[in-house]
């Protein structure tokens, strides 16, 4: 049996859960404005004590890799890291996009007859960071940052019903897809990373703990305050 503690933070919902086998057994979750930092670690305590474990009794730490919030990435991966390290334990990630895909499946959001799934991350203004799959979770394109405008993914959203998911789709709807294109607007959760990090684990996809690093995908803009300070 395998016992996996599951960490999403790519995003504006901070979440955690453990996993046996694929299956979630214990979950946390808070949308609460930027408390990854001071939830996250919470959570893992709380999920740990609820079950009598310590991070020894979990089999491997999963994170989010992205893309997503530079903030939020780094808080997931650097906890998922301290655990790993502490517990001498492997480090498995999965990809932000590949979640929503899988989420889209088990929540029973995908519409009959769908021909393909654009997972989308919000990346401010009218970008996201998005990617095609099939209805059963195999990417067909390169995750990449677009700006949505009435020609993105044109092609795609003309072969058929399509679902469009994440936190990035409510802004897209009404400027892409037609009657047969469905917009759900929501955020990544570490329960619908059970079955990718279970797969992961399965096939010793293990990463570096002391060098992995989150798929940021576009470099975080450092701006130059105008104030005076003294």
């Amino acid at each position: 049996m395998s016992r996996i503690l599951l960490l999403e933070t790519s995003t504006s919902l901070c979440s955690a859960a453990i996993a046996e086998d694929g299956k979630v057994i214990s979950y946390r979750e808070s949308s609460s404005p930027r408390a990854h930092a001071s939830l996250t670690a919470v959570f893992v305590g709380e999920l740990l004590k609820e079950g009598g474990w310590s991070v020894k009794d979990m089999d491997a730490v999963c994170v989010s890799e992205g893309p997503g919030s530079y903030t939020g990435l780094r808080v997931g991966v650097s906890t998922a890291k301290g655990l790993c390290f502490g517990a001498g334990k492997p480090l498995l990630s999965v990809g932000t996009l590949d979640t929503l895909v899988a989420q889209a499946g088990a929540e029973g959001l995908v519409p009959e007859g769908c021909t393909r799934i654009i997972p989308m991350v919000d990346a401010r203004r009218m970008e996201v960071y998005a990617a095609v799959f099939t209805p059963e979770g195999k990417r067909l394109s390169e995750v990449e940052p677009a700006i949505i405008d009435e020609n993105s993914f044109a092609e795609v959203l003309s072969e058929g019903p399509v679902l469009v998911i994440g936190d990035g789709a409510g802004k897209c709807n009404g400027v892409i897809g037609g009657e047969d294109t469905v917009f759900i607007q929501c955020c990544p959760k570490a329960s619908a990373m059970a079955e990718l990090a279970e797969r992961e684990y399965k096939e010793k996809r293990f990463k570096d703990v002391a060098y992995f690093e989150p798929f940021y995908l576009k470099e975080f803009a450092v701006t130059q305050s105008r104030k005076k300070l003294f």
